[in-house]
């Protein structure tokens, strides 16, 4: 399974910026104006995973395949997007379509770059966008419990969006909807609000590795868990270097990770999702699948065959792979472990199907 990030934000904020840096492309405009993104630029990247590359080198893998993420560049809301301002209606129904949400906020100042408000104010643009895509919620809430069309729709899903409503109007978080309810239930009630968020503060170069007085009332008020501290710029600069520029850059401005890589630590975490291994001489490659996910739900990522006629699972942690270099010692000693269909994939797993055709 792969899986789609949409990043939001008012206009001007550097989402396209960002997208074209995280996505290593220009596909998405990046210009000094209102509502110039209108289609949402949609970019699909690999994973990176140095575990890739030291389990193909043992197995003498012909090809390395990563999985991927997907990054979906939205156009910039504004307050009134919910009824029909800027474009919004339009916008909003790109940001149902993805898996989690990367929230943009402008942390920086520019004479140069235009800004929808007077002033910057990281905690009241969020606060415009979370209100927006709320108001959408209620709208689409209130359409879908009308009786007339309340009896199309499954019973769970009703007691969903009757919970959503009544958190809305008693001004509760309407994301606790997450403790009441099954997280795949959720998804398909198509809620904006109850997606999964990271939080991204954009900030100009001299502020990327401290961060600033926007950075810190934004941390006061969300704290640090899943939020991040970005410069685009930089971003942008860090995809046009080779790989020893890239890495010799970093150092000099003390950058230890790049921000894709961060965004793909934090979205793996806001999803609860995992990464397992095959690794054979014609290929090795990365899986991503849901934690707790059965061996054979595992198998079913490669094919719905392997899940139907699943036998068990041939497995070795990664440490085990590479200490024993390979399928074959890790069988002699002892490290291989066959599995049914019970078993509960770890991150990590390199495993083997046994299947009936």
């Amino acid at each position: 399974m792969s899986f789609k990030c949409g990043i939001v934000g008012l206009p001007n904020v550097g989402k396209s910026t960002l997208f074209n840096a995280l996505t290593n492309s220009s596909k998405a405009q990046a210009a000094n104006f209102p509502f110039c993104t209108i289609d949402p630029n949609v970019g699909i990247v690999p994973v990176p995973d140095e575990r890739l590359n030291n389990l193909a080198e043992i197995s003498k893998s012909k090809k390395i395949i990563n999985t991927t993420i997907s990054f979906v560049d939205i156009a910039g809301l504004v307050k009134g997007a919910s009824k029909g301002e800027g474009l919004g209606n339009k916008f909003l129904s790109h940001i149902r379509e993805v898996d989690a949400i990367i929230h943009m906020i402008r942390c920086f100042d520019s004479s140069d770059i235009q800004n929808v408000n007077s002033t910057v104010d990281p905690v009241r643009d969020l606060e415009i966008i979370e209100t927006e895509m709320l108001l959408a919620d209620l709208e689409s809430i209130q359409k879908r419990l009308q009786k007339s069309n309340k009896k199309n729709i499954e019973e769970v899903q009703v007691k969903i969006l009757e919970f959503a409503l009544n958190y809305i109007n008693s001004n509760k978080d309407i994301s606790n909807l997450k403790n009441e309810f099954d997280k795949k239930q959720l998804q398909q009630s198509g809620l904006l609000s109850v997606k999964p968020k990271i939080y991204v503060c954009n900030v100009d170069e001299q502020s990327v590795q401290t961060g600033n007085n926007y950075t810190k009332k934004f941390l006061d008020q969300y704290g640090q868990e899943y939020t991040l501290i970005v410069s685009a710029d930089i971003e942008n600069q860090i995809n046009e270097l080779n790989n020893n520029e890239k890495k010799n850059y970093m150092e000099m401005i003390g950058l230890k990770e790049t921000g894709l890589n961060l965004l793909i630590q934090k979205g793996y975490k806001i999803l609860e999702l995992e990464t397992y291994f095959t690794s054979g001489p014609e290929e090795t490659r990365a899986w991503t699948i849901q934690k707790n996910c059965t061996a054979p739900k595992a198998a079913g990522e490669i094919h719905s065959d392997f899940e139907k006629g699943f036998i068990r699972a041939e497995t070795v942690s990664y440490d085990d792979f590479i200490a024993n270099e390979g399928w074959s010692n890790s069988k002699t000693n002892g490290k291989m472990r066959l599995e049914g269909k019970e078993y509960i994939v770890k991150d990590g797993d390199v495993l083997n199907f046994r299947f009936n055709t």
